[in-house]
C-alpha cells in the first residue's frame, strides 16, 4: 500500500530532550551545580523537542498528512529521536534526514522544583541544515512548508541568512505556501549578534506567514527597545509590556519586508495577527492562499485574542502547537476568525498536559469545544494606544468583538 502524499512539510530544528526528575530538596541551581558534588536525581524523561517535533506532531494529531524533515546524525541520540517519532506514526520518520558523521542535537533540561528551567543545548546536525537538504522531489504534492528555529541553526543565520533565503526561495518557486517560526537566540552567541533585520529583509519576501513570539521579533527588529523593556519588566516578563501600538509597529515593519500574514505569539496573553492590504500578495501565497470566497475577509485585518481558560500542567511547546492550530485552519480553508480561535484553542489543549503534544486532540474536538462556549481568559495588555487602520478587529475576552476604524459603524 502506498503512503498518502503529505500535504504539509515541517522542516528545521529537532533535538532530543533529556529531563532528569528532581525532588523538592533540589530547589535551586546552587544545590546542583557544585564542583565535585554527587547529586542523586530520579529517572529521566526523554522526548523530542524543536519545531519539527512539536509543530509537526501537533499537526499530525490534528489530522494533517505530515512529512517531517529534521536533520539528525546516525548515532544513539538520532535513533532515540526516530523511535519517539515512530511511536506517533511510522510514516513520520520517512522524510527525516540522516547524516553519517554528524551528531544529533540534544538538550539536557535542568528543572528543579519552583525554579525556572535551564538548558544545556547542543545544536548538532541542525547547524549544517542547508537548502540542499530540501529537494524538489521532497516537496512534490505538498501544499504548505513550515520551517522552524533558524536562530538555532548556524548555516541559516551565517552570511546574513543567505542559505535561509535560498531555501525559502526555492520552496516558493515550487508553489507552496511558506510559514516561518523563530527562536530567541542567546544575545552573547553568534546568532544573537547576527543582523536579523538584514536577514529578515532578504527572507520575508518568500515567507507567507511569519510566526515569531513577541520577545523574538522585538529582539530582532529593535534591540534597544528590547533591552529597555527588559529593565522595566517585572521578573523579566516582557510580554506584560506589549501594547497595541508596539504590536502594530512591529507588524507594519514585517509586512513592509514582504510577509503576507504576521502572527505574533503573546504567551499567556494570547495571539496577535496582522494581514497585508495587498490583495495580489495575499493571492500569491501559494497552495494555501485564502479562497476567492474568503479573500476579502483576510485582507487588511488586525486582530488580537486572549487565550482560552485551561488548567495548566506544562507550557512546553505551547507556541509550536498554537502555530499548528493556525496552519491547520489555513489548510482547511477556514475564515481568519476561525483560524485565530482554533490556534489559541490548540495552544490551550497543549498546556493541559505536561509534555509538548499529548494534549492535542483531533481538530474537530477543538472546534466542538470552542462552539460549546469555551471561556476566554481576561486580557491584561495595554491596548489604549492602538493604532487606527482601515479595518481593525479585536477578539476580546469571552469572544466579544470590538471594531474600530472606518468600518466601525
Amino acid at each position: 500500500m502506498s503512503r498518502q502524499v503529505a500535504e504539509v512539510i515541517v522542516a528545521g530544528h529537532i533535538c532530543l530532550d533529556i529531563i532528569p526528575a528532581m525532588d523538592e530538596k533540589q530547589s535551586g541551581m546552587s544545590d546542583l551545580l557544585v564542583p565535585g558534588k554527587l547529586v542523586n536525581i530520579g529517572p529521566a524523561v526523554i522526548s523530542t523537542g524543536g519545531a519539527v517535533s512539536n509543530t509537526g506532531i501537533a499537526l499530525h494529531r490534528l489530522g494533517s498528512q505530515v512529512k517531517l524533515m529534521g536533520k539528525i546524525g546516525k548515532d544513539p541520540f538520532g535513533e532515540a529521536i526516530l523511535a519517539h517519532l515512530r511511536q506517533q506514526d511510522e510514516s513520520l520518520v520517512e522524510g527525516m534526514i540522516l547524516t553519517p558523521g554528524e551528531h544529533s542535537s540534544y538538550s539536557i533540561v535542568i528543572s528543579p522544583p519552583h525554579t525556572d528551567r535551564a538548558f544545556l543545548h547542543a545544536t548538532g546536525a541542525n547547524d549544517t541544515y542547508s537548502a540542499a537538504d530540501v529537494t524538489t522531489e521532497q516537496l512534490e504534492g505538498a501544499r504548505l512548508f513550515h520551517f522552524g528555529y533558524p536562530p538555532l541553526m548556524r548555516s541559516m543565520y551565517e552570511h546574513n541568512g543567505s542559505e535561509l533565503t535560498r531555501m525559502l526561495k526555492q520552496v516558493k518557486a515550487c508553489g507552496l505556501t511558506v510559514s516561518l517560526d523563530m527562536a530567541k537566540p542567546d544575545p552573547e552567541s553568534d546568532a544573537g549578534k547576527a543582523d536579523w533585520i538584514a536577514i529578515l529583509a532578504d527572507a520575508l519576501p518568500y515567507v507567507d506567514i511569519f510566526m515569531p513570539s513577541f520577545e523574538e521579533v522585538l529582539y530582532m527588529l529593535n534591540r534597544e527597545r528590547f533591552h529597555q523593556l527588559e529593565k522595566e519588566a517585572p521578573s523579566g516578563d516582557l510580554l506584560s509590556l506589549a501594547t497595541g501600538a508596539l504590536l502594530s509597529e512591529l507588524s507594519t515593519q514585517l509586512l513592509d519586508m514582504g510577509a503576507a500574514i504576521v502572527v505574533i505569539k503573546l504567551g499567556e496573553h494570547g495571539l496577535y495577527v496582522r494581514t497585508t492590504w495587498d490583495e495580489g500578495r495575499l493571492s500569491a501565497m501559494g497552495r494555501c492562499n485564502p479562497s476567492p470566497s474568503t479573500l476579502k475577509e483576510w485582507l487588511g485585518c488586525e486582530f488580537i485574542t486572549s487565550c482560552f481558560e485551561a488548567e495548566v500542567k506544562g507550557t512546553t511547546g505551547a507556541g509550536d502547537c498554537t502555530i499548528a492550530g493556525f496552519l491547520f485552519s489555513l489548510l482547511k480553508g477556514t475564515s481568519i476568525e476561525e483560524a485565530i480561535h482554533t490556534a489559541v484553542g490548540v495552544g490551550a489543549c497543549n498546556v493541559e498536559q505536561p509534555d509538548a503534544t499529548s494534549g492535542i486532540p483531533p481538530w474537530s474536538d477543538v472546534v466542538s469545544r470552542i462552539e460549546r462556549g469555551w471561556a476566554k481568559r481576561k486580557m491584561n495588555l495595554d491596548l489604549t494606544e492602538w493604532s487606527i487602520n482601515e479595518q481593525q478587529l479585536w477578539i476580546g475576552p469571552h469572544d466579544k468583538w470590538y471594531r474600530t476604524g472606518r468600518d466601525a459603524e
